[in-house]
């Protein structure tokens, strides 16, 4: 009877240890990853996130898992992909790309924390209340990117002194895309040049913008900061090298396509912080005590290559601070 009752007593407990491993299973966190951008499985952004959560000591399929949602340029989805993580109860809500991102998981949820990349001010489009205290359940890592135009088209200058007719692309879209216009405007009047601004929001307007940029004979260009154009980045820096037009982006990667330079902060090591802010509200940290992680070093890239098939040298100034690629 005894042995009965052990063998009965044995298959309950082999029944019950699947269920008590799936139980445990279920307790483990979920990140919801909300992409509008330039965020994508695989790449060296998405190891860069992980790498910060992993110094957090969160590893994906040990303690932590990922609900990955992007958009794919399509920011109509963005609603209704948000409100799919927050109804899956995920632990923290990681929003990459534009403000647009940030703003719609914001509206989203109230309670779930958030954790946003983005390059545009966040206080400037209603995301946090201030840098160093965001308030609320909202806070993450800003890279600059839509700040910077004034500072890339001195450098452009600098590098390229007889262009004294600029062009300026923006994606009309974009929740900052005014203001970059007008602090562009103001850079240029001080530094003597002309500036005419070309607007694009999808891939067929960035051939029409390369188009009129012949037509006003334009002889340089400053790309703004934005999802599509990085996205199209290569058919960009192929039109700017076939139009042999000096150019100037926001991050290294156009500069490694065949860009002529950049500058901005690291992207991979934006991803990285807000990896590890996502680490840190997983083990307790609430968004309102952590503010928004802000570059402190930017990155000058010259690609040397590009710069000799258009006839241009760099000067010693540029070369002291800039990192020279081929």
């Amino acid at each position: 009877m005894r042995r009965r009752n052990f063998i009965s007593l044995l298959g309950g407990a082999a029944m019950a240890w699947p269920l008590a491993a799936r139980e445990q299973k279920s307790t483990i966190p979920v990140i919801g990853l909300l992409a509008g951008g330039s965020f994508a499985r695989g790449t060296p952004y998405d190891a860069a996130f992980r790498q910060g959560l992993n110094e957090t000591g969160y590893v994906e399929g040990k303690n932590v898992a990922m609900e990955f949602r992007s958009t794919e340029r399509h920011n109509d989805r963005l609603a209704g992909m948000a409100a799919d993580l927050v109804s899956r109860h995920v632990a923290v809500l990681v929003a990459t790309g534009t403000s647009v991102v940030a703003l719609a998981a914001k509206a989203a949820t109230s309670t779930i924390p958030i954790v946003f990349i983005t390059g545009g001010d966040p206080v400037e489009s209603g995301i946090v209340a201030s840098l160093s205290q965001p308030g609320g359940n909202i806070t993450g890592v800003i890279f600059f990117a839509d700040l910077l135009e004034p500072k890339r088209l001195e450098l452009l200058h600098e590098l390229a002194p007889k262009a004294t007719v600029i062009a300026l692309l923006v994606n009309p879209d974009s929740l900052v895309a005014e203001s970059v216009v007008r602090k562009a405007q103001e850079a240029v009047v001080s530094l003597g040049q002309q500036l005419h601004v070309l607007r694009a929001r999808t891939e067929q307007d960035i051939d029409a913008a390369f188009a009129t940029l012949v037509q006003l004979q334009t002889r340089a260009l400053a790309v703004a900061s934005n999802p599509l154009f990085f996205f199209l980045r290569e058919k960009i820096v192929r039109l700017a090298a076939h139009h042999a037009v000096p150019a100037i982006f926001e991050f290294r990667e156009f500069v490694t396509a065949g860009g002529l330079m950049s500058y901005g902060a690291s992207l991979s090591e934006a991803y990285r912080q807000a990896g590890i802010y996502t680490g840190k509200i997983l083990h307790g940290a609430k968004p309102a005590d952590l503010p928004v992680l802000q570059p402190t070093t930017f990155e000058l890239v010259i690609n040397t290559r590009t710069a000799k098939a258009l006839g241009l040298t760099i000067p010693q100034s540029l070369r002291v601070q800039a990192e020279l690629i081929e």
